[in-house]
């Protein structure tokens, strides 16, 4: 995410006060509560969907994404790499490539 958008975000929340009700467990909850009403843009079909309402459903989910990582020090690309460095470890390339099988699957 770009500086400026950061920027604007934490301004936002600032300017209404709002860090006080920023909770971990008050921004999780936000955050999946916004990842249902996104969810809910395809809820009867897969492939014939509204692209500006996915799209603001989409940009609450990361918002409250960025408010929570802001609540809790955390950096988004040093957390990234970490889990991407998982992900490639569960998933290797010769066991999951075109395969959506879990990880426990292609290892056993």
């Amino acid at each position: 995410m770009r500086q400026d958008t950061i920027d604007r975000i934490r301004k936002f929340t600032r300017d209404r006060d709002w860090e006080q009700f920023h909770t971990p467990a008050n921004l999780a909850k936000s955050i999946a509560i916004e990842a249902c009403e996104l969810l809910e843009c395809f809820q009867w079909s897969d492939s014939e969907f509204d692209i500006g309402h996915v799209s603001e459903e989409l940009a609450d989910v990361l918002v409250y994404c960025r408010n929570m990582l802001d609540e809790l020090g955390l950096d988004e690309d040093e957390i990234i790499h970490r889990k991407m460095d998982q992900n490639e470890r569960k998933y290797p390339v010769e066991k999951a490539r075109g395969n959506a099988a879990k990880y426990d699957s292609l290892n056993g």
